[in-house]
């Protein structure tokens, strides 16, 4: 048991029984206890096998390589609709938690098993830009120079943040303030957005 963790449980108010349930099962596996991103991690040497996540409506056991998972219960889910690997056991009662334990335990030694294998989510490499930016990157070169530089995740990230508006216009506007020239010869990008996987 981490105490980073034991400190961080003292001040959670919601999903305080879950978290406590669920750790209990991970330990249990064999996982070491890591706190990253201010919550419990659990890892096989240096590899990140899973996290325990709180939010609003439920409590998760996120697997970092869980599209790799066989799921004959249907119960994983994917946070997002652009999520290409995490995947999640959602709970939102600790008798939940109880009554699957044993599945819970299957799905645990079932990504333990691809952490020791060293397998790797096969992500998709296609970055489909908006063509508000393609326009904005043809018309000036040092932006596209720069955002060629940033590696296929962030490029990715940029994308999908400025193809979510509906409209022309507000794509155009989020293109604007996040593409920002300090001087002629260099181009600055700055992002305000959190994305979330």
């Amino acid at each position: 048991m981490n105490p980073k963790v034991d400190a961080y449980l003292s001040t959670v108010t919601k999903w305080q029984d879950e978290i406590v349930r669920l750790r209990a099962i991970v330990l249990s596996c064999g996982l070491t206890e890591e706190f990253k991103w201010h919550q419990p991690c659990y890892m096989l040497e240096k590899g990140i096998v899973l996290l325990i996540s709180p939010f609003k409506e439920y409590c998760a056991l996120a697997f970092f390589k869980g599209s790799l998972l066989k799921d004959p219960n249907g119960i994983l889910v994917s946070p997002g609709e652009n999520s290409q690997s995490m995947r999640q056991i959602r709970f939102t009662n600790a008798q939940e938690i109880g009554e699957l334990e044993p599945v819970v335990k299957s799905y645990i030694q079932q990504a333990i098993e691809i952490e020791k294998a060293g397998l790797k989510v096969q992500k998709n490499p296609t970055i489909a830009i908006p063509e508000e930016f393609q326009n904005k990157l043809d018309e000036t070169p040092a932006l596209k120079t720069a955002f060629e530089a940033l590696t296929p995740g962030r490029q990715r990230g940029y994308a999908m943040y400025f193809s979510q508006p509906k409209q022309p216009r507000t794509r155009e506007a989020r293109i604007e303030k996040c593409c920002r020239k300090s001087s002629p010869a260099r181009v600055w990008i700055t992002i305000t957005v959190r994305m979330r996987r």
